[in-house]
């Protein structure tokens, strides 16, 4: 019986070509970094020519875009999975350090230093907007109202970056320092800055999560 669409040998045949280049582009980003990927090198090492590998991926830019989609989209259900088990901020921002250090290189891939020449398209906007509301509703269910600092008062007429979230500006400030604080601490650690320091890269980031989840005066 024919078959249609995805279910077709042909498109079958595809998307197993796409995935097997993903995972070569991720070997190559994990040995070199981002700014080093070649479709000519991927294409060589799977016995294609350059212009047989474009026909699945029309640029370098286009492969690059697949890998960041799939990143988010990584994270994105990671936190909804840790969220919809009852996991609070704190459990969250374990779940982010996990996962990123599982895979590094994936982690710099959409929060490192930007690639030259490459601009993300407007896609992945959508996906990373579920990764921060479902930290800022864990910020929201944390903060209490209080009196409204001058930078709260600025996060009252300035949170479109938030996507209209309803969370008070106290909430949002406090994402905001989490966000910063802790992607901080992640990015010295997978950048290997802690090696030569003695430091405990865990025990600082449990530290900075007490300090951020210290009641707030």
């Amino acid at each position: 019986m024919a078959t249609t669409g995805a279910n077709t040998p042909r498109e079958r045949y595809r998307a197993q070509v796409r995935a097997e280049i993903t995972e070569r582009a991720r070997e190559q980003i994990a040995t070199a970094g981002a700014s080093a990927l070649s479709l000519n090198a991927i294409a060589k090492q799977m016995g294609m020519s350059g212009p047989a590998l474009y026909r699945y991926f029309a640029s370098r830019d286009d492969l690059i875009t697949e890998l960041v989609r799939e990143a988010y989209r990584s994270l994105a259900e990671t936190l909804r999975t840790a969220s919809a088990d009852g996991a609070d901020l704190a459990g969250l921002a374990h779940a982010l350090r996990d996962w990123a250090l599982a895979d590094p290189q994936r982690y710099f891939l959409v929060y490192g230093t930007p690639i030259p020449g490459y601009h993300a398209p407007e896609d992945t906007t959508a996906i990373s907007s579920e990764i921060m509301t479902i930290l800022v509703d864990a910020c929201a269910a944390l903060t209490p109202e209080s009196a409204t600092t001058p930078f709260g008062a600025y996060l009252q007429d300035h949170r479109d970056w938030a996507a209209d979230h309803p969370a008070p500006p106290e909430a949002l400030h406090r994402f905001l320092t989490f966000w910063t604080r802790l992607h901080g601490v992640l990015s010295l650690e997978l950048a290997g800055h802690f090696t030569g320091m003695g430091l405990d890269p865990a025990l600082l980031f449990a530290a900075e999560l007490d300090d951020l989840l210290a009641p707030r005066s």
